[in-house]
Protein backbone atom coordinates (compact mmCIF):
# COMPACT_ATOMS: atom_id res chain seq x y z
CA UNK A 1 0.00 0.00 0.00
CA UNK A 2 1.40 3.65 -1.03
CA UNK A 3 0.32 4.95 2.96
CA UNK A 4 2.00 2.25 4.41
CA UNK A 5 5.34 3.12 2.19
CA UNK A 6 5.32 6.82 2.70
CA UNK A 7 4.69 6.15 6.47
CA UNK A 8 7.38 4.42 6.68
CA UNK A 9 9.78 6.71 5.02
CA UNK A 10 8.53 9.59 6.80
CA UNK A 11 9.37 7.84 10.19
CA UNK A 12 12.50 6.69 9.14
CA UNK A 13 13.39 10.24 7.96
CA UNK A 14 12.18 11.48 11.51
CA UNK A 15 14.62 9.74 13.65
CA UNK A 16 17.34 11.29 12.21
CA UNK A 17 16.01 14.37 14.41
CA UNK A 18 13.77 12.72 16.93
CA UNK A 19 14.74 9.75 19.55
CA UNK A 20 12.71 7.41 21.09
CA UNK A 21 9.62 9.39 20.08
CA UNK A 22 8.13 6.55 17.57
CA UNK A 23 4.89 6.35 18.82
CA UNK A 24 3.49 9.65 19.54
CA UNK A 25 4.96 10.93 16.06
CA UNK A 26 3.37 8.10 14.50
CA UNK A 27 -0.31 9.07 15.63
CA UNK A 28 0.44 12.31 14.70
CA UNK A 29 1.23 11.01 11.31
CA UNK A 30 -2.12 8.82 11.87
CA UNK A 31 -4.18 12.52 12.34
CA UNK A 32 -2.84 13.95 9.98
CA UNK A 33 -3.95 10.94 7.37
CA UNK A 34 -6.99 10.97 9.17
CA UNK A 35 -8.06 14.79 9.12
CA UNK A 36 -8.13 15.54 12.62
CA UNK A 37 -5.80 17.22 15.05
CA UNK A 38 -3.59 16.54 17.86
CA UNK A 39 -3.44 18.15 21.44
CA UNK A 40 -0.23 17.43 22.99
CA UNK A 41 0.38 17.15 26.97
CA UNK A 42 3.95 17.33 28.73
CA UNK A 43 6.49 19.35 30.64
CA UNK A 44 8.82 21.49 28.69
CA UNK A 45 11.58 20.74 26.81
CA UNK A 46 9.96 17.13 25.95
CA UNK A 47 10.51 17.70 21.89
CA UNK A 48 6.70 18.67 21.69
CA UNK A 49 7.20 21.76 19.31
CA UNK A 50 10.07 19.60 17.39
CA UNK A 51 7.66 16.66 16.74
CA UNK A 52 5.25 19.19 15.06
CA UNK A 53 8.15 21.06 13.04
CA UNK A 54 9.39 17.71 11.71
CA UNK A 55 6.05 16.53 10.52
CA UNK A 56 5.36 19.97 8.57
CA UNK A 57 8.75 19.71 6.71
CA UNK A 58 8.24 16.22 6.09
CA UNK A 59 5.10 16.98 4.25
CA UNK A 60 5.98 19.73 2.79
CA UNK A 61 3.59 21.88 5.07
CA UNK A 62 3.32 25.50 5.73
CA UNK A 63 3.75 26.11 9.76
CA UNK A 64 3.25 29.02 11.92
CA UNK A 65 3.57 29.00 15.42
CA UNK A 66 1.19 30.91 17.75
CA UNK A 67 1.80 31.32 21.48
CA UNK A 68 -0.86 31.37 23.36
CA UNK A 69 -0.99 33.99 25.98
CA UNK A 70 -3.76 35.32 28.65
CA UNK A 71 -3.53 38.82 26.47
CA UNK A 72 -4.50 37.21 23.51
CA UNK A 73 -7.32 38.03 20.95
CA UNK A 74 -9.16 36.38 18.62
CA UNK A 75 -8.44 38.35 15.65
CA UNK A 76 -4.68 37.88 16.40
CA UNK A 77 -5.09 34.50 15.55
CA UNK A 78 -7.72 34.44 12.70
CA UNK A 79 -6.97 37.95 11.58
CA UNK A 80 -9.31 41.56 10.71
CA UNK A 81 -10.27 43.67 8.51
CA UNK A 82 -7.65 46.99 8.54
CA UNK A 83 -8.73 50.30 6.86
CA UNK A 84 -5.68 51.19 4.52
CA UNK A 85 -5.36 54.77 4.12
CA UNK A 86 -3.63 54.80 0.64
CA UNK A 87 -6.89 52.88 -1.07
CA UNK A 88 -9.76 54.35 1.74
CA UNK A 89 -11.02 50.84 1.88
CA UNK A 90 -10.82 48.10 4.61
CA UNK A 91 -8.45 44.99 3.67
CA UNK A 92 -8.17 41.49 5.29
CA UNK A 93 -5.05 41.13 7.21
CA UNK A 94 -4.85 37.19 7.47
CA UNK A 95 -4.13 35.69 10.98
CA UNK A 96 -1.70 32.67 11.28
CA UNK A 97 -4.25 30.17 11.39
CA UNK A 98 -4.06 30.82 7.86
CA UNK A 99 -1.64 27.79 6.90
CA UNK A 100 -1.27 24.11 6.71
CA UNK A 101 -0.08 23.36 10.18
CA UNK A 102 -0.78 25.13 13.01
CA UNK A 103 1.22 25.12 16.57
CA UNK A 104 -0.61 26.10 19.38
CA UNK A 105 1.69 26.52 21.87
CA UNK A 106 0.41 26.45 25.36
CA UNK A 107 -3.18 26.42 24.39
CA UNK A 108 -4.82 26.76 27.97
CA UNK A 109 -2.96 30.32 28.71
CA UNK A 110 -5.35 31.74 26.32
CA UNK A 111 -8.89 33.15 27.44
CA UNK A 112 -12.14 31.28 26.63
CA UNK A 113 -12.91 33.73 23.64
CA UNK A 114 -9.48 33.08 21.98
CA UNK A 115 -9.36 29.38 22.42
CA UNK A 116 -13.22 29.07 20.78
CA UNK A 117 -11.40 30.81 17.77
CA UNK A 118 -10.17 27.74 16.90
CA UNK A 119 -13.51 26.06 17.22
CA UNK A 120 -14.82 26.82 13.61
CA UNK A 121 -11.53 26.35 11.93
CA UNK A 122 -10.69 23.13 13.78
CA UNK A 123 -14.05 21.46 12.43
CA UNK A 124 -14.71 23.49 8.94
CA UNK A 125 -11.20 23.79 7.86
CA UNK A 126 -12.93 27.92 7.62
CA UNK A 127 -13.01 31.15 9.36
CA UNK A 128 -15.73 33.93 9.51
CA UNK A 129 -14.47 37.20 9.82
CA UNK A 130 -16.78 40.61 9.33
CA UNK A 131 -19.12 37.64 8.10
CA UNK A 132 -17.17 36.50 5.81
CA UNK A 133 -15.92 33.00 5.43
CA UNK A 134 -12.65 31.94 4.24
CA UNK A 135 -11.49 28.61 3.73
CA UNK A 136 -8.37 27.78 4.75
CA UNK A 137 -5.29 26.22 3.19
CA UNK A 138 -5.34 21.87 2.64
CA UNK A 139 -4.33 19.92 4.45
CA UNK A 140 -5.42 22.01 7.77
CA UNK A 141 -3.43 20.45 10.86
CA UNK A 142 -3.93 21.80 14.39
CA UNK A 143 -0.81 21.03 17.00
CA UNK A 144 -1.47 22.52 20.36
CA UNK A 145 0.32 21.64 23.83
CA UNK A 146 -0.25 22.49 27.04
CA UNK A 147 1.39 22.01 30.36
CA UNK A 148 -0.14 19.30 32.81
CA UNK A 149 2.01 20.87 35.84
CA UNK A 150 1.67 24.66 35.72
CA UNK A 151 -2.49 25.67 36.20
CA UNK A 152 -1.81 29.20 37.62
CA UNK A 153 -2.60 31.71 34.56
CA UNK A 154 -4.21 28.90 32.74
CA UNK A 155 -7.82 28.65 31.40
CA UNK A 156 -8.76 24.92 31.25
CA UNK A 157 -9.90 23.93 27.93
CA UNK A 158 -14.08 23.38 27.42
CA UNK A 159 -15.45 20.35 26.75
CA UNK A 160 -16.40 21.34 23.23
CA UNK A 161 -12.96 22.55 22.37
CA UNK A 162 -11.46 18.93 22.98
CA UNK A 163 -13.84 17.47 21.67
CA UNK A 164 -12.18 19.17 18.20
CA UNK A 165 -9.18 16.56 18.90
CA UNK A 166 -8.82 13.64 17.57
CA UNK A 167 -5.91 12.52 20.11
CA UNK A 168 -4.67 13.68 23.24
CA UNK A 169 -0.93 12.79 23.52
CA UNK A 170 1.17 12.29 26.58
CA UNK A 171 4.51 13.32 26.31
CA UNK A 172 6.42 11.84 29.26
CA UNK A 173 10.53 12.45 29.84
CA UNK A 174 12.75 10.43 28.10
CA UNK A 175 14.07 6.89 29.51
CA UNK A 176 17.50 7.05 30.11
CA UNK A 177 19.28 5.76 27.31
CA UNK A 178 17.23 7.85 25.28
CA UNK A 179 18.51 10.91 27.07
CA UNK A 180 21.87 9.69 26.65
CA UNK A 181 21.18 9.52 23.24
CA UNK A 182 19.89 12.75 22.67
CA UNK A 183 22.70 14.28 24.47
CA UNK A 184 25.20 12.69 22.48
CA UNK A 185 23.17 14.22 19.16
CA UNK A 186 23.47 17.81 20.84
CA UNK A 187 27.54 17.50 21.22
CA UNK A 188 28.39 16.06 17.95
CA UNK A 189 26.85 19.37 16.87
CA UNK A 190 22.58 18.62 16.06
CA UNK A 191 21.02 21.98 16.24
CA UNK A 192 16.87 21.56 16.80
CA UNK A 193 16.61 25.27 15.16
CA UNK A 194 18.27 23.77 11.79
CA UNK A 195 16.34 20.66 10.86
CA UNK A 196 17.81 20.98 6.90
CA UNK A 197 21.42 20.64 8.70
CA UNK A 198 20.13 17.17 10.09
CA UNK A 199 19.37 15.88 6.31
CA UNK A 200 15.99 16.05 7.11
CA UNK A 201 14.21 16.09 3.57
CA UNK A 202 10.60 16.98 2.53
CA UNK A 203 9.34 13.15 1.67
CA UNK A 204 5.38 13.67 0.80
CA UNK A 205 3.55 16.57 -1.83
CA UNK A 206 0.05 17.56 -0.72
CA UNK A 207 -1.30 15.24 -3.74
CA UNK A 208 0.48 12.18 -2.47
CA UNK A 209 -1.28 13.01 1.08
CA UNK A 210 -4.87 13.29 -1.00
CA UNK A 211 -4.09 9.94 -2.51
CA UNK A 212 -2.74 8.48 0.76
CA UNK A 213 -6.71 9.68 2.41
CA UNK A 214 -8.36 7.77 -0.60
CA UNK A 215 -6.96 4.97 0.18
CA UNK A 216 -7.91 4.91 3.89
CA UNK A 217 -11.32 5.59 2.60
CA UNK A 218 -10.61 1.99 0.99
CA UNK A 219 -10.22 0.17 4.16
CA UNK A 220 -12.49 -2.25 5.29
CA UNK A 221 -13.89 -2.17 8.62
CA UNK A 222 -16.52 -5.20 9.65
CA UNK A 223 -19.70 -4.68 11.18
CA UNK A 224 -18.26 -6.52 14.32
CA UNK A 225 -15.45 -4.20 14.57
CA UNK A 226 -18.28 -1.12 13.72
CA UNK A 227 -20.05 -2.85 16.67
CA UNK A 228 -17.31 -3.54 18.93
CA UNK A 229 -16.83 0.48 18.35
CA UNK A 230 -19.95 1.13 19.46
CA UNK A 231 -19.83 -1.05 22.39
CA UNK A 232 -16.66 0.96 23.55
CA UNK A 233 -18.72 4.06 23.50
CA UNK A 234 -21.87 2.95 25.24
CA UNK A 235 -19.49 0.77 28.29
CA UNK A 236 -17.53 4.69 28.89
CA UNK A 237 -21.28 6.28 29.24
CA UNK A 238 -22.33 3.38 31.93
CA UNK A 239 -19.24 3.15 33.45
CA UNK A 240 -19.19 3.82 37.67
CA UNK A 241 -15.77 5.55 36.97
CA UNK A 242 -16.65 8.14 34.31
CA UNK A 243 -19.14 11.33 35.27
CA UNK A 244 -19.03 11.68 31.20
CA UNK A 245 -18.37 9.09 28.45
CA UNK A 246 -17.25 9.22 24.96
CA UNK A 247 -19.50 11.31 22.66
CA UNK A 248 -21.02 9.97 19.01
CA UNK A 249 -18.03 11.89 17.79
CA UNK A 250 -15.64 10.06 19.77
CA UNK A 251 -16.79 7.05 18.01
CA UNK A 252 -16.84 8.31 14.35
CA UNK A 253 -12.99 9.71 15.29
CA UNK A 254 -12.13 6.48 16.85
CA UNK A 255 -13.68 4.55 13.37
CA UNK A 256 -11.18 6.98 11.15
CA UNK A 257 -8.28 7.12 13.08
CA UNK A 258 -8.21 3.09 13.26
CA UNK A 259 -8.85 3.16 9.18
CA UNK A 260 -5.66 5.31 9.32
CA UNK A 261 -3.65 3.31 11.44
CA UNK A 262 -4.35 -0.20 9.68
CA UNK A 263 -3.36 1.61 6.80
CA UNK A 264 0.03 2.64 7.47
CA UNK A 265 0.51 -0.67 8.74
CA UNK A 266 -0.45 -2.22 4.82
CA UNK A 267 -3.88 -3.79 5.65
CA UNK A 268 -6.81 -3.06 4.29
CA UNK A 269 -9.11 -3.91 6.94
CA UNK A 270 -9.59 -2.58 10.38
CA UNK A 271 -8.79 -5.24 13.37
CA UNK A 272 -10.38 -4.96 16.84
CA UNK A 273 -6.47 -4.33 18.07
CA UNK A 274 -6.08 -1.35 16.12
CA UNK A 275 -8.92 -0.12 18.12
CA UNK A 276 -7.51 -1.02 21.48
CA UNK A 277 -4.51 0.63 20.38
CA UNK A 278 -6.26 3.94 19.60
CA UNK A 279 -8.74 3.75 22.61
CA UNK A 280 -6.88 5.88 25.41
CA UNK A 281 -5.71 8.90 22.86
CA UNK A 282 -9.14 9.54 21.50
CA UNK A 283 -11.00 8.57 25.00
CA UNK A 284 -8.42 10.19 27.26
CA UNK A 285 -9.38 13.93 26.86
CA UNK A 286 -13.12 13.49 26.30
CA UNK A 287 -14.27 11.47 29.29
CA UNK A 288 -14.60 13.15 32.66
CA UNK A 289 -13.96 11.24 36.20
CA UNK A 290 -16.30 10.55 39.12
CA UNK A 291 -15.10 12.30 41.85
CA UNK A 292 -14.69 8.80 44.06
CA UNK A 293 -12.97 7.51 41.41
CA UNK A 294 -10.16 10.67 41.78
CA UNK A 295 -9.67 9.93 45.30
CA UNK A 296 -9.19 6.33 44.24
CA UNK A 297 -6.18 7.48 42.60
CA UNK A 298 -7.66 6.44 38.80
CA UNK A 299 -6.64 8.36 36.06
CA UNK A 300 -8.70 8.37 32.30
CA UNK A 301 -6.12 5.96 31.20
CA UNK A 302 -6.78 3.29 33.99
CA UNK A 303 -10.84 3.81 33.50
CA UNK A 304 -10.51 3.25 30.06
CA UNK A 305 -9.11 0.19 30.57
CA UNK A 306 -11.60 -1.41 33.02
CA UNK A 307 -14.26 0.03 29.83
CA UNK A 308 -12.09 -2.25 27.95
CA UNK A 309 -12.25 -5.28 29.88
CA UNK A 310 -15.72 -5.09 30.01
CA UNK A 311 -16.42 -5.13 26.17
CA UNK A 312 -16.27 -8.36 24.75
CA UNK A 313 -13.66 -8.25 21.36
CA UNK A 314 -14.68 -9.29 17.92
CA UNK A 315 -13.95 -12.93 16.91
Amino acid sequence: MQTQTLAEQIRAEARKVLVGQDEPFTLLLVALLAGGHVLLEGVPGTAKTLMARTLALLVRADFKRVQFTPDLMPSDVVGTQVFDLGTGQFRLRRGPIFTQLLLGDEINRAPAKTQSALLEAMEEHQVTIEGERLPLPEPFFVVATQNPIEYEGTYPLPEAQLDRFLFKLLIDYPPGEVELEVLRRYHHGFDARQLEQAGLRPLITPEALESCRAEIRTVVVEDGVIGYIGAIAQESRRSPDLLLGGSPRASITLLLAAKAYAAIQGRGFVTPDDVKALVRPVYRHRVILRPEAEIEGLTPDTALARVLGRVEVPR
